[in-house]
């Protein structure tokens, strides 16, 4: 009978298999390339057309409010209830005077989600808004 040497069973291995790392490494590198765009989307709107092209401005003045047709808001791209939204705006605009206000709102949405957010901004001072369309071609 063969007897089998103890010594294969004791050798270790000095090199680290690199290859199943490196396949982890691109799957979640592809998850993260799928998934980045999702999270940054914000409310799903058709914007009606119309309008020119603004003017630059400085984009720390510019605060966005999106309204959607069912009724959500956001304020740059955070959700909140209107009180909150109008609450937040005043404040920011407490402290700079050269805020702006873009409100992008959907084109089938309720005219009064508009209008109540215009009034707001109207009591809280803010006199610098913009209604964002979509630019005509």
């Amino acid at each position: 009978m063969r007897r089998f040497s103890q010594r294969s069973y004791l050798v270790t291995l000095s090199e680290i298999n690199i290859t199943p790392l490196l396949d982890l490494a691109f799957v979640l590198l592809i998850i993260f390339v799928i998934t980045t765009p999702l999270l940054e989307q914000s409310i799903n709107l058709k914007l009606p057309r119309g309008g020119q092209p603004d003017k630059t401005l400085n984009k720390s003045d510019i605060r966005t409010v999106e309204i959607s047709n069912t009724g959500y808001y956001k304020l740059d791209r955070k959700a909140m209830q209107l009180p909150q939204l109008i609450s937040q705006l005043a404040g920011e605009f407490r402290a700079n005077q050269n805020l702006v206000v873009y409100i992008r709102a959907d084109k089938d949405s309720r005219y009064d989600l508009l209008a109540q957010v215009i009034d707001g901004c109207q009591r809280s001072g803010i006199t610098r808004y913009s209604l964002r369309t979509e630019p005509t071609r």
